[in-house]
């Protein structure tokens, strides 16, 4: 009897979390446009600010490991919010919550994308052309935004630069594991150097303030007073200085200092649990690596699923990064046409929802191509391309309870941030690369072919980054600008 009443406690337990996980999710996976960066500042105003899931000093963190690790930053955050809140099984039903709507949205985009013809009208390139133009202005927009919050002094700066750079002249495969071991080393580097320039400027600044200066009465008696009231600060001032933006100095300064973390900030996993599902997560990707490489006749989907599995494991830098190299694994490998990759790469950019339920929409492509069923292709796509990266960072939670206090950690993340955010400008120079498609380049080719897409660039990226306009509003005005480019020309 008692076994009895312990269970139905725990279900009912378990009901009340899941019922509390929808009705607080329910309307994202509907209202998340604009990609990764509104994404989570949607997160946090829902989470931190309104419902109070978690502190400010936790989603830093959380923000900082889902950006450092592989997968999609935004909807790994969304999964270790109600993780830590809910359970696994809340983070589970958040998920299918957050990234179901846009992938049934791309799913039936798929199908009708695979009706049409060979060739399209002139006017439906035009606007397909400015759908593209738009589309890279909305991945600048990205950039910007992810440096702003992520590039925090210059040394950082440098990184992301050299990391685009490095990114810009090695082949996709190597791409992101690359860049990001490098740049998580390179994180390491730079501190006791900035250290000791910080120390010799905050000397030579302090020189001054050791002359003796003659002040007139007036003067004297206005600087002691200023004094005395910044002596007088209120207690909880700090709570509003944690808050600032803070200098490369004072940043040298903190990482020397030992970071103690706070009881209430405790986060409940086992780094022994986390552990073990990262290297669950190691054999399963090793397994499915040797089989892609050894085996002399594959099934398409096995072979699309593997590639999937691949892009979702190597991509750090999120949505933006995943468009680029998802062409590599798709289109290079001739599943999926170039002119239907560039269709829908141009639409999903208005879909709400992760970047990554682009997979889907190629799985359901490559498999109606191949004569399989487009929901299998669907469905391995969907699961290929999330998979890696919330078994990672949940695994990843368990270990990061762990060496949360550990200042090193925090120079890595750094170093992985830095380097994701010149990945991403990355992106949008490949994306750049192939914008412009047409009857004579279906296969695409530079934006930079035709000045009038330059100029739709430019406004798209205008409107997006300095007046805020919506994304999907974005993506129709370089669709409007597309058709009127056509409408003169023609004329």
């Amino acid at each position: 009897m008692a076994i009895r009443k312990s269970t139905s406690w725990r279900t009912a337990r378990v009901s009340k979390k899941l019922w509390s996980t929808f009705r607080t999710n329910y309307h994202l996976g509907f209202t998340a446009f604009g990609g990764p960066p509104v994404h989570f500042k949607i997160l946090r105003e829902k989470f931190v600010v309104k419902l109070g899931w978690i502190d400010e000093q936790i989603y830093q963190e959380l923000f900082s490991v889902c950006q450092a690790f592989s997968g999609p930053g935004s909807t790994k955050m969304h999964y270790c919010i109600n993780l830590i809140h809910d359970g696994f099984l809340s983070a589970l039903l958040g998920f299918f919550i957050w990234s179901l709507p846009g992938a049934l949205g791309m799913y039936g985009l798929s199908r009708r994308i695979s009706n049409v013809g060979d060739s399209l009208p002139g006017p439906v390139y035009a606007l397909l052309s400015g759908l593209n133009a738009s589309t890279v202005a909305l991945c600048a927009v990205r950039c910007q935004l992810s440096e702003a919050s992520l590039i925090l002094d210059r040394m950082m700066s440098r990184r992301s630069a050299a990391g685009s750079l490095h990114a810009c002249g090695i082949s996709l495969l190597m791409l992101c594991s690359v860049v990001t071991v490098c740049m998580t080393f390179a994180g390491f580097i730079p501190r006791q150097r900035c250290a000791g320039t910080g120390q010799e400027s905050r000397k030579k600044s302090r020189a001054p303030e050791n002359e003796s200066i003659e002040l007139p009465e007036t003067q004297r008696d206005d600087r002691s007073s200023a004094v005395s009231r910044e002596h007088e600060a209120p207690p909880n001032r700090n709570d509003a200085v944690d808050t600032l933006p803070i200098t490369e100095n004072q940043r040298s300064e903190a990482e020397t200092e030992p970071r103690v973390v706070p009881t209430e900030r405790v986060l409940d996993f086992s780094w022994a649990i986390g552990l073990a599902i990262i290297v669950f997560f190691l054999i399963t990707f090793t397994v499915v690596m040797v089989l892609r490489g050894v085996l002399p006749t594959k099934p398409l989907l096995y072979s699309f699923f593997a590639n999937m599995y691949l892009a979702g494991t190597i991509i750090f830098g999120g949505g933006p990064v995943v468009i680029p190299l998802l062409r590599e694994y798709v289109v290079a490998e001739g599943w999926v046409s170039p002119r239907d990759f560039l269709i829908g790469l141009a639409i999903q950019q208005s879909f709400p929802g992760p970047n990554f339920n682009f997979a889907v929409y190629l799985g359901a492509l490559t498999a109606i191509n191949g004569g399989y069923s487009s929901a299998a292709g669907a469905v391995l796509g969907y699961i290929g391309i999330f998979a890696p990266g919330l078994i990672t960072v949940h695994g990843t939670m368990g270990i990061w309870s762990a060496i949360r206090g550990l200042r090193w950690v925090k120079s890595l993340l750094r170093g992985v941030n830095a380097g994701a955010v010149g990945l991403i400008y990355t992106a949008v120079y490949r994306l750049w690369q192939i914008g412009y498609i047409d009857q004579d380049f279906q296969q695409g080719t530079s934006l930079a072919q035709e000045p009038w897409w330059v100029v739709v660039t430019a406004s798209s990226f205008v409107f997006g980054y300095s007046f805020s306009v919506n994304p999907p509003v974005v993506i129709v005005m370089g669709a409007v600008l597309g058709l009127t480019w056509y409408g003169v020309v023609t004329a």
